[in-house]
């Protein structure tokens, strides 16, 4: 790309157009003759897997890399984006997935320094008073004195919008940007710059897995697939359907295990019951609060919450890697602890958050971590040896069953992408039979078929009578699979309800300590 002269600085919308961008690192290509138009005023969604270059192309476009190739228009003129200097002088920011706030400062003071050059002596009171003004035509509100490392995920999230705002952006990239909001949270958040495009002051483009955010907001797609254009089209025109099979490029599996099969049973006693457990987090402090829950067999229960409420430990709790410091928890009415002996005689089993580190030994092979289930039982076990003929008979068997995509059960497991790692967690979880399902967010990174695989078969355990645990921080997911969920925050089950009779606003008020409010006026 030759270096032109920077457009002037401007105010309102831009046009952005990107044509035939490509970019390499060192062997792997991470954008393949990519192009893209965004009119002025548009809000767009750009799609796709994990690996499919979302994030190369939009750090190409905020200055943190420089393409080998390819053209970016803006307002219909050429411009050279070497750095994010460039890209703040066109007018162009992005909201990124983790916070970029200064902890210790307020939001005041984050604001004001993010603008760059400051004079030596700042006027505070001018900056209030102009901060106090544009914080006005906000629909949301953050104290300005507070101190940013002190606001909740989703406060620190909104500050990050507001942020690029105030720096009056054309452009604003947000990339997936309501992952810890609420539904509230979001539909405020996106609202807002909805309306802005709208106005014709704003362009849009979102990275987002949500197709909810994509149909009621967004106005065009463009989906990319390992690292290639995919296709787009305008919305409404352009169905779920039609978007899910440009990101994995086949028709996307149906479910094949219906919700109908099997109905629990209310009078059958809890598999799981927890009652008053408490814990402590990394650090000492109390990360569960007197959790009181249960799991009958043949159900669901689904635990919604925005990310950082004790979920992680709940689960840590129950599959050994966390101890508890207070309260009960009994599988099938046994004191349970989360240990080998007893996951083996309760038929416990599950698929926690980050499967490579928290359910794999990293560096054995596939066939290894495929039985560290049964490695001491027949037909593995023979006279106090490992069969490796059995072991790796097993390991073919799952490869073959859950379409674990591997160079061979010899390969270190760490080798495999996250869906295949995935793939062979559930593989070895769900081939025995199942009295407790623990999951937690059993989904993340996968495509769309791996994902309609993996619902049916957490269904299918279900249907067979497994009770099921499932925590997500996807609320589409736990209301489309959950027979009830529970809303976990600060650490406590702080709501309850059948999934038939869930409304999405009452479950994001109490995700978003909505309960609290309910404490105080009782």
């Amino acid at each position: 790309m030759k270096p032109v002269e920077m457009v002037a600085p401007a105010t309102g919308a831009l046009e952005l157009e990107i044509m035939g961008m490509s970019k390499r690192f060192g062997d792997v290509v991470a954008l393949d003759d990519v192009s893209l138009h965004i009119p002025a005023g548009g809000f767009h969604a750009l799609l796709g897997e994990n690996g499919a270059g979302k994030s190369t192309l939009v750090k190409c476009l905020v200055g943190f890399y420089t393409a080998d190739q390819g053209t970016v228009l803006v307002d219909n003129r050429e411009v050279q984006i070497a750095n994010p200097k460039d890209a703040s002088q066109l007018g162009i920011g992005m909201v990124y997935q983790h916070f970029t706030l200064v902890p210790s400062m307020t939001v005041a003071e984050n604001l004001v320094v993010a603008r760059g050059a400051l004079p030596a002596f700042i006027n505070w009171h001018e900056e209030r008073a102009r901060l106090s003004d544009f914080m006005a035509t906000l629909p949301f509100k953050i104290p300005l004195d507070k101190p940013a490392g002190s606001l909740a995920a989703g406060e620190k999230q909104k500050v990050e919008i507001i942020k690029q705002l105030y720096l009056q952006r054309r452009l604003l990239i947000l990339d997936e940007p309501t992952s810890v909001l609420t539904p509230d949270e979001a539909d405020e958040a996106l609202g807002l710059v909805g309306d802005l495009a709208r106005q014709k002051l704003l362009t849009v483009l979102i990275i987002t897995h949500k197709f909810r955010e994509v149909t009621a907001y967004a106005d065009a797609v463009t989906v990319l697939r390992r690292g290639r254009f995919a296709g787009s089209g305008a919305l409404p025109e352009l169905t779920i359907e039609h978007m899910a099979e440009m990101m994995v490029g086949s028709p996307v599996a149906q479910d094949v295990a219906p919700r109908t099969q099997h109905t629990p049973v209310a009078d059958v006693p809890p598999r799981l019951l927890i009652d008053q457990l408490c814990a402590q987090g990394d650090h000492g402090l109390p990360v569960l609060r007197g959790v009181n829950l249960s799991v009958r067999p043949g159900e669901i229960l689904g635990i919604a919450g925005v990310s950082g409420n004790g979920q992680k430990a709940l689960v840590e709790v129950l599959t050994g890697q966390r101890g508890k410091t207070g309260g009960t928890v009994l599988v099938n009415g046994l004191p349970y602890s989360g240990r080998r002996k007893e996951q083996t005689l309760n038929k416990v089993y599950s698929l926690p958050e980050e499967p490579l580190r928290n359910a794999c030994v990293a560096s054995l092979s596939v066939a290894h971590n495929m039985s560290l289930r049964n490695y001491d039982k027949p037909p593995l076990a023979r006279w106090g040896w490992i069969s490796q003929r059995a072991m790796r008979k097993q390991a073919n068997g799952y490869v073959e069953t859950f379409r674990v995509k591997t160079p061979g059960i010899d390969a270190r497991i760490q080798t495999l992408s996250g869906g295949n790692v995935q793939r062979a967690v559930l593989a070895r979880e769900l081939s025995h039979p199942v009295e407790l399902l623990i999951v937690a967010n059993p989904v993340f990174g996968l495509d769309f078929n791996a994902v309609a695989e993996t619902h049916a078969r957490l269904l299918a355990a279900r249907n067979a009578g497994a009770a099921v645990l499932l925590v997500s921080e996807d609320l589409d997911e736990l209301l489309e699979l959950a027979d009830r969920i529970a809303v976990m925050s600060d650490g406590r089950i702080v709501f309850e309800t059948p999934a038939e009779k869930a409304d999405v606003r009452e479950l994001g008020h109490y995700m978003a300590g909505g309960h609290e409010e309910t404490e105080v006026m009782q």
